[in-house]
């Protein structure tokens, strides 16, 4: 069902966004005009709910016995990347551990302190790490517990990569032990050059480039030829045609399943920044919200009560739908929530916000915040129909205590119709007329 022939930018086209979730397909004409949605849980071999929703988002517009349309895809199919620490001391590999994670994609799973023994290590694969980060402890410190956790990862079954965060007096040995028992290493400065200090950039960094490796999912046969992008490259592009069509500067949040995306995009100086946030979703990341919410003074107490049993429901239950009006508010409200954080985070990542519990200097040149004109949230939770919910999520932004002074001039617009994404893919490929006319018609309208 999926086509994968060069792209016309005057045939209709399906925009395909595969979720961690959901697999959702709209069909757009070359003018812009949305023809055809569809949506199907991603299944365990993706194909078959690609072909699903495909063919249903073309049999949605009445083009079944027509040729197939060319299908855009993007993917965040792996959701956000598993961490898996390895250090010597379990508070300061902790602490080193989430602020590599944040905003780069990753979650941590799994913090091991000090020698990995046989248990240890069957505790670590059974987390299912899509990647360990090893440290060695400060610059000069005694190297012969990374070399033996080195030479024990090295040993381990599994195919995810080490990062190696060391001095470079102990990353030889250490890198030489790895590489020889076939392990794929990425080596980066040391996170804990001196105790009680944590310099994460460069290995958030890394963190970073690991997760746009992986989020694409299954990346080979069939399936690899069709997806070349992950879904917040997608998001991205999208943000971009937004900013050129309101000549203002543009923040997107895209809250998903299992991780949430913040874009920023100047009118014309194209992308400023962009991060990902691998601990936040309205799925597999809603114990993430609510944990960061209650931390950030968001959620007070009596609210996370209430909304603890929905969350804990959410972690498990995946690709569902709410059942009544309930649970839709529920799942706005944690998708608002989401947001607000990842806002947060991203806001101090690229030095808008000061962060007091970051005390490494922030970027050489921060965003000026008086640049934002427009505020987006998008994604799948915010594809309904409720009007006055959307409105309330949208306040839940507008009117945070720590981002409102920031956004005063700003106009926050939800994305009820699911159409950045797909922009974004339509503009990657060459078909701005109809990404344009997809956001004026159902976005900037």
């Amino acid at each position: 069902m999926t086509d994968a022939s060069p792209d016309d930018p005057h045939t209709p086209a399906v925009c395909l966004d595969v979720g961690s979730c959901w697999t959702k397909a709209v069909l757009v004409l070359p003018d812009g005009t949305p023809a055809g949605f569809a949506e199907h849980p991603t299944t365990p071999d993706v194909l078959t709910g690609v072909d699903a929703a495909v063919a249903a988002a073309a049999a949605a517009a009445g083009r079944r016995r027509r040729a197939a349309p060319r299908v855009l895809a993007c993917s965040s199919a792996g959701g956000a990347l598993r961490l898996a620490v390895v250090g010597a001391e379990t508070l300061t590999a902790t602490e080193a551990g989430h602020r590599v994670c944040r905003s780069a994609g990753a979650r941590v799973v799994g913090v091991h302190p000090g020698p990995l023994e046989p248990d240890a290590v069957l505790e670590l694969s059974s987390r299912r790490p899509g990647a360990v980060l090893l440290l060695g402890g400060a610059d000069g410190a005694d190297p012969a517990v990374l070399l033996h956790n080195a030479g024990r990862l090295a040993r381990t079954r599994g195919h995810w990569p080490v990062l190696l965060s060391v001095g470079e007096d102990a990353r030889t040995d250490a890198l030489d032990l790895l590489l020889a028992g076939g392990r794929a290493v990425t080596t980066c400065p040391n996170v804990t050059p001196q105790p009680g200090r944590i310099v994460a950039g460069p290995a958030r960094d890394a963190v970073a480039a690991l997760y746009a490796r992986h989020v694409l999912g299954a990346g080979t046969g069939r399936f690899g030829a069709l997806v070349r992008s992950g879904t917040h490259a997608a998001v991205g592009d999208g943000a971009g045609v937004l900013a050129r069509l309101t000549g203002t500067g543009v923040l997107v949040v895209d809250v998903g399943s299992a991780t949430t995306d913040v874009h920023r995009h100047g009118p014309g100086s194209g992308p400023v920044a962009a991060t990902v946030e691998g601990d936040l979703g309205v799925r597999d990341g809603a114990v993430g919200v609510l944990t960061e919410a209650q931390t950030e003074g968001i959620v007070d107490p009596v609210e996370a009560d209430l909304l603890g049993p929905a969350v804990a429901t959410l972690q498990e239950s995946r690709a569902t739908v709410p059942a009544d009006r309930g649970a839709a508010a529920e799942d706005r409200r944690l998708a608002a929530i989401a947001a607000v954080v990842a806002l947060r985070r991203h806001l101090r990542h690229t030095g808008v916000l000061a962060d007091p519990a970051q005390p490494e200097p922030g970027p050489d040149t921060p965003v000026d915040a008086g640049e934002i004109g427009l505020v987006v949230l998008t994604g799948g939770v915010f594809r309904q129909r409720d009007a006055a919910g959307l409105a309330a999520a949208a306040r839940t932004v507008r009117h945070d205590a720590v981002l409102a002074p920031l956004l005063a001039r700003a106009e926050v617009r939800v994305d009820s119709e699911s159409v950045l994404a797909p922009a974004g893919l339509l503009a990657a490929h060459g078909r701005e007329v109809a990404a344009s006319g997809l956001l004026a018609e159902h976005l900037t309208g």
